[in-house]
């Protein structure tokens, strides 16, 4: 049977020239366990090293159970470092002091929760490449097709097609016109099946909208 022209369901999708699967990139679907986060198909973390934890790795602050959910949207590029703090990661900051006291008295607790705005989720949506340590804080949209730049603090949020960067992080350009990013979402890709996107992934990686329309009709 002829190898799918790619397989979501592989731990480690690339495959070295001798044969050998790559041990530092993994499809994130495949080796996050976790129900507070949710990974898209095909979506990847490539490091220099495998871990043994990665919902630990991206975003250290998650626990099960937390207010806050991270969404990872469909075919993702996460490169090695990139961290994702979520909401569970703040400090109540309308006091005097920011230190967490009621963290170490279980007595405190239930009060210093309701000062905390932790409840916002933090999405990432489809096709979006985070860069080298890049840092994605909470609760922010990161929006299809984002490009965020080598070790940028994504702050706020992140529109449609735009590139990103710098600390703190701004939008240094959009990578296509209003009219094309409209048409590219309209036509949402990521969403095709697999072998569909195989046929017409020259378009895809191309910078044609016409051709890509017309492989879509």
């Amino acid at each position: 049977m002829a190898r799918p022209f790619l397989d979501a369901g592989l731990r480690h999708p690339i495959i070295l020239p001798d044969g050998s699967p790559h041990a530092g990139t993994v499809h994130l679907s495949q080796v996050i366990d976790h129900p507070n986060i949710s990974v898209g198909a095909y979506s990847y973390y490539s490091g220099f090293d495998a871990r043994t934890d990665y919902a630990a790795a991206l975003a250290p602050y998650l626990y099960p159970g937390a207010p806050e959910h991270l969404v990872i949207g469909k075919f993702c590029q996460i490169a090695h470092g990139v961290r994702i703090i979520t909401s569970s990661a703040n400090h109540a900051m309308d006091g005097f002091s920011t230190y967490p006291f009621a963290v170490f008295n279980p007595e405190l607790i239930g009060g210093y929760a309701a000062t905390i705005d932790n409840r916002r989720d933090t999405e990432i949506g489809n096709d979006v490449w985070l860069g080298f340590e890049s840092v994605v804080m909470p609760g922010v949209r990161i929006g299809n097709g984002a490009i965020i730049a080598a070790r940028a603090v994504v702050t706020s949020d992140v529109p449609d097609y735009a590139i990103f960067g710098g600390n703190p992080g701004r939008v240094l350009r959009r990578r296509f016109p209003d009219d094309v990013v409209q048409q590219l979402l309209d036509l949402a890709w990521w969403d095709w099946d697999i072998d569909r996107i195989g046929r017409h992934v020259d378009a895809i990686t191309g910078a044609d909208i016409n051709a890509l329309k017309q492989v879509a009709d």
